[in-house]
């Protein structure tokens, strides 16, 4: 990932600016530590730190058109750039960057060329003829990207908040999928999915459509000139973006100069569900497989740090955010610039445990549209900012656009989850990977125990957890535990005094949200952090699903432990294996090859 800012508009545009637009760029260094760059025309600038990931020796930024009238900024990847580059035979291009692209397609198309762009990006461009500027964000808003008001009338952009927070009187979270024009004076949609609208699709389940698209979505994100691999936890979603690079690497002619083994990573705290499960895997995939370890102590000292980064005090974020943060940091200890990860699956196809709950199949299609509305503010942030802090670039191949459009098209009948049809949660994307003669995940069956009971560690099949709880549950007790220690019981009673805009309601909320006020003090930064009552993920609405949960509104998995508890039986059932009791846990049944754990 890259860091942008970019100011237009400004009153004094001597020396003394410029240096502060320097100073303000600097802050977004860690995200690109490879190279910096500046453009200053008139009362205009455009900065960018640059990690070099496609044509590292000559796509430095900004970049320009060919009389250099158009200057573009930008934070991200084009996967399509070369089949754009085909249309624009007319352009002479000065780099190999996939980012070149933008300024000619400007030229050719004016501002409607934005759809036609296939990637993650946020960018700002220039055109010097005419003095006007656009801006836009990808249509999730995988890159981060906010817009801010100078009292001097100045409009500014940047990749992280803390570029602008001490500059500008206000500033908001650019929303996904949006363009900003300065000559039509305002933000417009230029993403408009079927989806967006919430109706209820209707197109029949196809499991060899889903895969070949998903497969296509992991392939064109292997675009790189430096080394990479995949966040591999050992659930179903890594695991699957592990399983189709890898075979790509080894069966693809064209394998990468860095060779056909993929490198996998996984962080926990030792003994914790995810080592095991993700060791599971990259042994089978024959990956080369690195694990890290962290002790609860490693993760609460950095908590401060992981904040400052990732600009949030949203719990389940922050809970999330600093295992991979501090993983984030031994991968670019061992030279690797880019990895593919998981996020997006839970919410296209209703993964979270809370979903078991959904009373009917409108109400699962609207929920999933409501997560995937609101991935900007929580699971992209913490992606790519967690990574971005060490000058790692985080890609989703769940979030690609062609196959986000295809699988939210399904009719979500199909995404229900149906125990008397042996249908657990993410059916339709297991299923649609459930490749007898050549399987692409291990369905060897495995049961050990964990604080919280049973869990079936059955890849294809294994139950979902999230990611703070999957590091190891007593993460989450430590973290619990040491907030008790920081704020006591007064503060928290009086809390609504002291922050009225989303209320801190339990210890770690508040101790978090100290922590945030410290670093960005200002009204604007806290507004950018949603709020609402949540449960196990779940958007406000959903906690209607079941009144009990109102109750108990930790964001944690865990939370809805009735759910974790009955989906596992749901999930031996629907592969019709029972569970022996006894020194030694078994499945037996369909499931073949079992495996044993002590």
């Amino acid at each position: 990932m890259c860091g942008i800012l970019a100011v237009f508009g400004c009153v004094d545009n001597s020396q003394s600016k410029r240096s502060r637009i320097i100073e303000l760029s600097r802050r977004l260094r860690h995200r690109g530590p490879d190279w910096s760059g500046l453009h200053c025309h008139d009362n205009c600038y455009l900065a960018h730190q640059r990690l070099a990931i496609v044509d590292p020796a000559s796509g430095d930024q900004p970049l320009y058109n060919e009389d250099k009238t158009v200057v573009v900024t930008v934070n991200g990847e084009i996967y399509n750039h070369r089949k754009l580059r085909e249309k624009l035979t007319s352009h002479q291009f000065r780099t190999g960057s996939d980012c070149e692209v933008i300024a000619h397609l400007y030229e050719e198309y004016g501002e409607e060329f934005v759809d036609m762009l296939d990637g993650m990006f946020s960018f700002v461009l220039l055109d010097t003829g005419d003095k006007s500027f656009i801006a836009a964000r990808d249509a999730i808003g995988i890159t981060p990207l906010y817009m801010g008001w100078g009292l001097d009338g100045s409009v500014w952009f940047a990749s992280e908040m803390k570029a602008l927070s001490d500059d500008c009187e206000r500033f908001i979270s650019f929303p996904p999928g949006h363009i900003y024009s300065s000559k039509q004076g305002g933000l417009r949609r230029w993403y408009n999915p079927p989806w967006f609208l919430e109706h209820i699709p209707s197109t029949p389940y196809d499991p060899l459509v889903l895969r070949e698209a998903f497969e296509k979505a992991v392939i064109k994100r292997l675009m790189t000139d430096v080394p990479f691999g995949v966040l591999l936890s050992g659930g179903l979603d890594s695991s699957l973006v592990a399983a189709v690079a890898s075979r790509y690497l080894v069966e693809s002619e064209a394998a990468c100069q860095w060779g056909s083994q993929l490198h996998t990573f996984c962080i926990g705290l030792k003994g914790s569900p995810d080592l095991k499960a993700a060791r599971e895997v990259a042994d089978y995939l024959r990956t080369r497989h690195h694990e890290f370890y962290f002790t609860v102590q490693e993760g609460i000292d950095a908590l401060e740090e992981v904040i400052y980064h990732i600009e949030t005090y949203d719990v389940t974020t922050i809970r999330a955010s600093t295992p991979m943060f501090l993983m984030s940091r031994k991968i670019k200890s061992l030279g690797v610039k880019m990895v593919l990860s998981g996020e997006g699956s839970d919410e296209i196809f209703g993964g979270y445990l809370y979903f078991h709950k959904a009373p009917n199949k409108e109400e699962l299609h609207q929920e999933t549209c409501r997560k995937i509305k609101s991935l900007h503010l929580y699971d992209c942030l913490r992606a790519n900012k967690s990574t971005s802090a060490w000058g790692v670039e985080a890609r989703v191949p769940f979030l690609d656009k062609e196959f986000i459009n295809l699988a939210m098209n399904i009719d979500p009948q199909w995404k229900m989850i149906r125990p008397d049809l042996g249908r657990i949660e993410k059916w339709v994307l297991r299923n649609a990977f459930d490749d007898e003669q050549k399987p692409y995940l291990p369905k060897v069956g495995v049961i050990v125990t964990f604080c919280t009971g049973l869990s079936i560690l059955h890849i294809l099949y294994r139950q979902k957890e999230q990611f703070s709880d999957g590091v190891g549950y007593s993460w989450i007790d430590g973290l619990k535990d040491h907030a008790n220690q920081q704020v006591t019981d007064s503060m928290l009673s009086h809390a609504s005094f002291v922050y009225p805009e989303n209320t801190p309601t339990t210890k770690e909320a508040y101790y978090y949200r100290t922590i945030f006020e410290r670093f960005f003090p200002k009204n604007p930064a806290r507004s950018t952090v949603p709020g609402g009552p949540s449960i196990a993920c779940s958007t406000a609405k959903a906690v209607e699903w079941d009144a009990a949960w109102s109750k108990n509104l930790d964001p944690s998995g865990r939370a809805a432990l009735g759910v974790h508890e009955a989906a596992y039986e749901e999930a031996v059932q629907a592969k019709n294996v029972t569970v022996m009791n006894g020194p030694q846990q078994k499945i037996q049944g369909t499931v073949e090859n079992t495996a044993t754990v002590a």
